[in-house]
Parts: C-alpha cells; structure tokens; sequence
C-alpha cells in the first residue's frame, strides 16, 4: 500500500510539473523567484486546497487533519529523522490547518525563505498572492479538478499491476 502510495505520488508530480496551468501560475512568479517559483505554486495551491476543502472532501479539513497527525505519531518510528523532527513543530502550530489562512501561508514562505538563508527572498510572495489572488485561485480550481481525475485514472491503474 505505501509502495503503490508512493507511485501515484510520482505520477502526480510528473503530471503537475509538466501541467499548462502550473505553469501559468508558475510563470507569473518566475521574473522576481526564480526557480523557486515552482516550489511557491506549489505552496499557493496547497492554500487553495486548504480554504476550499469542502468543495473536496465530505470531512472537514480540522479532522482531515487530526486524523493524518495521528498517523504520523503512531507510525513515527517509521518516519524519516528530518519528519520526526519537524512533527512536533508541525502538530504544535497546525501547519496543516495554517494554510488555509493568507497569515499561515505567509508564515510557510517566511520558514522556506530562512531556509535558503533569505536568498529565495519567498516571504515577498504574498504580494503575489494579494495581488493575484483570483487568478491563482482559478489556476488551482481547473488544474485540481484536471488533477483528481488524473490521480484516479492511475490509481485504477497501478492497483492492476
């Protein structure tokens, strides 16, 4: 089951790299961020997802969310050093739950751009985000739903092997 996991994770970051509305989003970002433009997308979109969750799913994203920081606890033997470090960082401050606010996913990039020793410069995304806000929303909402369909077409497949 986590190989097959993992699989379709594969595909889906294949298939959103190479994804034509990714890449309008990405695009818009690419003249101030660089190469990090695609890891900032990626952060938007995770927003997206977040704030319009219900559109998604019938659980609510605060149970979505408890429920996957349970896994993780009790799997944390099995999870990578760098997880098991972060965990209680990400459980303590909800990250998960953060990003459906512009104030989480600011405080996300301002994490990524001290990451890069302030290089990637992320944290000024937001202004991006204000700005652009309708238009990376709509980017999200027709490349999530291209996504699901994707996602349970290979699904199907990979279960077949």
């Amino acid at each position: 089951e986590i190989q097959r996991g993992i699989m379709l994770h594969r595909h889906i970051d294949t298939f959103t790299d190479a994804h034509p509305t990714v890449r309008q989003s990405t695009k818009r970002l690419h003249k101030n961020y660089s190469h990090y433009s695609g890891v900032i997308v990626d952060i938007l979109y995770d927003h997206f997802l977040a704030k319009n969750w219900k559109d998604y799913s019938d659980i609510p994203l605060e149970t979505y969310v408890d429920n996957f920081y349970n896994l993780l606890e009790d799997n944390y033997e099995m999870l990578p050093p760098n997880v098991k470090r972060l965990l209680p960082h990400m459980i303590q401050d909800n990250w998960l739950l953060s990003y459906a606010s512009i104030e989480g996913i600011t405080k996300v990039l301002e994490g990524m751009n001290r990451r890069t020793q302030n290089r990637s410069q992320m944290n000024l995304a937001v202004n991006e985000l204000q700005e652009f806000y309708n238009e990376f929303e709509d980017e999200f909402t027709c490349f999530f739903d291209e996504l699901i369909n994707f996602s349970s077409q290979k699904l199907k497949e990979i279960e077949k092997r």
